[in-house]
């Protein structure tokens, strides 16, 4: 009798199987053959689970951005304002080897998205959750007298998240701008001029 395999439990071990090939060894790295060998199964099974190479990396971007708010959710807990700010900031910018593995995966994503509206609203979802995450929380550190009363919240949201993307992109790129405590000074950077009541 054959054995029965859950469709969404295997979907999850190959892309499990992917986001490793990636971390190890690069996007290059990722072949179909190579895939299906991590997965340890045939490499045309592959395509009874997914459409197509890119389902794989679509997949993997949204596990990527599952597991950086489920980390945002925990780190924020109980916080508010700039110290909340800064543990969401923490947690998205690749200043570890974890994130600095994601960060390889959301570059790699990055590629696909002239081809496919689906993933461009991928990135605009992410874009739209996280700038709401931003903008709640300068607007508590307005509140509680961290910040300046005229701070551009809007200007200052743009600002950061556009800081987040290119961190990615220059951890890819092995960029010494990347170096952790230069992405934590550019953070900081941005937020001084607004510090404190005026």
């Amino acid at each position: 009798m054959p054995k029965h395999v859950d469709p969404a439990a295997r979907r999850a071990e190959i892309v499990d199987a992917y986001l490793r090939i990636v971390s190890r060894s690069g996007i290059a790295a990722s072949t179909s053959r190579a895939l299906a060998a991590e997965a340890g199964i045939a490499a045309g099974a592959l395509w009874h689970y997914f459409g197509g190479f890119d389902d794989v990396v679509d997949a993997a971007f949204q596990r990527v951005y599952a597991r950086t708010n489920e980390r945002i959710a925990a780190a924020t807990a109980g916080r508010r304002g700039l110290d909340a700010l800064h543990a969401m900031s923490r947690d998205i910018l690749p200043l570890e080897a974890r994130t600095r593995d994601e960060a390889v995966v959301v570059v790699s994503f990055w590629g696909l998205l002239m081809g496919h509206e689906e993933f461009r609203a991928h990135t605009r979802a992410v874009e739209q959750e996280w700038g709401a995450r931003v903008r709640g929380h300068l607007g508590e550190a307005i509140a509680d007298g961290e910040l300046r009363a005229d701070t551009p919240v809007r200007e200052l949201t743009d600002a950061l998240l556009s800081v987040f993307e290119v961190m990615q992109l220059r951890a890819v790129q092995g960029s010494a701008t990347a170096e952790p405590d230069r992405q934590l000074a550019l953070i900081a950077h941005l937020l001084a001029p607004w510090r404190g009541a005026r």
